[in-house]
């Protein structure tokens, strides 16, 4: 398939977006001008604003951008051969790499504290985001229309499952409590996660 043409616009816009991500973690939002993002992105601070109306419009595209590419994007399809426990393991497995990489937890530090005493401003959009359907709520609606999990919420599994990745491989990270998780680290929590959320819900052939 044919990758679609981008425009002049569209270069224009990616090149903003990029010096807003580069701004906001070397100065952080507030000390961010627009200028300052035209003269980053090389276009004229009227260009900035066609394609944004303010900071708070890009930074909101940013949490956008990295929720599409954390969960929503990724391609972990359901095999009704393969075990629950490898293919659980290897979907959690995408979401740790993606939420302890080192641009997403730069990213997240923005985000986390330009609203940190202005929270409402986020809540509407993160609820928003909460209602798209991810990755892992793909799978797990696969696994359970094949007969082989059992529960009631959908919704609530995958809260369990984002509180068991982002407890230990995101929130620790992001607030610097605890360094950069090995592989062996990143293993040991898939494997548990998974085992973990398997015990409760997978349906054992008898």
């Amino acid at each position: 398939m044919k990758a679609a043409t981008r425009t002049r616009s569209d270069v224009k816009r990616a090149a903003i977006i990029q010096a807003a991500k580069d701004a906001f973690q070397e100065y952080g939002v507030n000390a961010t001008s627009m200028d300052k993002l035209a003269e980053m992105a090389s276009v004229s601070k009227r260009t900035v604003y066609n394609h944004f109306s303010a900071k708070e419009e890009l930074v909101m595209h940013i949490v956008k951008e990295q929720f599409q590419n954390a969960l929503v994007d990724i391609d972990v399809a359901y095999d009704t051969q393969a075990s629950l426990q490898s293919q659980l393991e290897s979907l959690i497995m995408e979401e740790i790499n993606f939420v302890s990489a080192d641009e997403h937890l730069d990213l997240a530090r923005v985000v986390v504290g330009h609203f940190f005493y202005e929270p409402e401003k986020l809540k509407d959009e993160v609820v928003h985001l909460r209602a798209q359907e991810t990755a892992m709520h793909r799978w797990l609606k696969a696994a359970h229309q094949d007969n082989r999990m059992a529960f009631d919420d959908l919704q609530q599994v995958v809260n369990e499952l984002d509180s068991l990745i982002k407890g230990q491989c995101f929130w620790p990270q992001v607030t610097k409590i605890e360094p950069a998780l090995s592989a062996q680290e990143k293993d040991k929590i898939a494997q548990s996660a998974a085992a973990l959320i398997l015990s409760r819900y997978e349906i054992r052939q008898t």
